[in-house]
C-alpha cells in the first residue's frame, strides 16, 4: 500500500438549500467513516477557520485513491491536493 497526504478544501455553493447541505454532510459523515474502517482514510485533521481538511490515506495505486476520493458525496464541491508518501530512510528499521 501506498500512503498519500490529501489535502481537501470544500466549497459548497452559499444557495445550496440548509435541508440539501445537511443530506450531503450525513452522508459525506457516513462514506468517511466507511473508508477510516476499511483502512483507506488512515488518519484526518480539520483546518481550522476553513471547511477543509488534511489527511493521511491509503491505497494500492492512484487510481484507488481516485476511486476512494471521488465516492465522496461532496466531491463535486471539492479542490484535492494529493502527494504521494514514501518512507523516510530514518524510519526504517534496516
Amino acid at each position: 500500500m501506498t500512503a498519500f497526504l490529501v489535502e481537501i478544501e470544500i466549497e459548497l455553493p452559499p444557495s445550496t438549500p440548509p435541508d440539501e447541505r445537511a443530506t450531503l454532510l450525513a452522508a459525506e459523515g457516513t462514506r468517511g467513516r466507511e473508508l477510516r474502517v476499511a483502512g483507506t482514510i488512515v488518519r484526518m485533521w480539520r483546518v481550522p477557520g476553513r471547511r477543509a481538511n488534511v489527511g493521511i490515506w491509503s491505497a494500492a495505486d492512484a487510481s484507488e485513491l481516485h476511486e476512494a476520493i471521488s465516492s465522496l458525496p461532496l466531491f463535486p464541491w471539492m479542490d484535492v491536493r494529493v502527494t504521494a508518501l514514501a518512507d523516510h530512510y530514518v524510519m526504517r528499521d534496516d
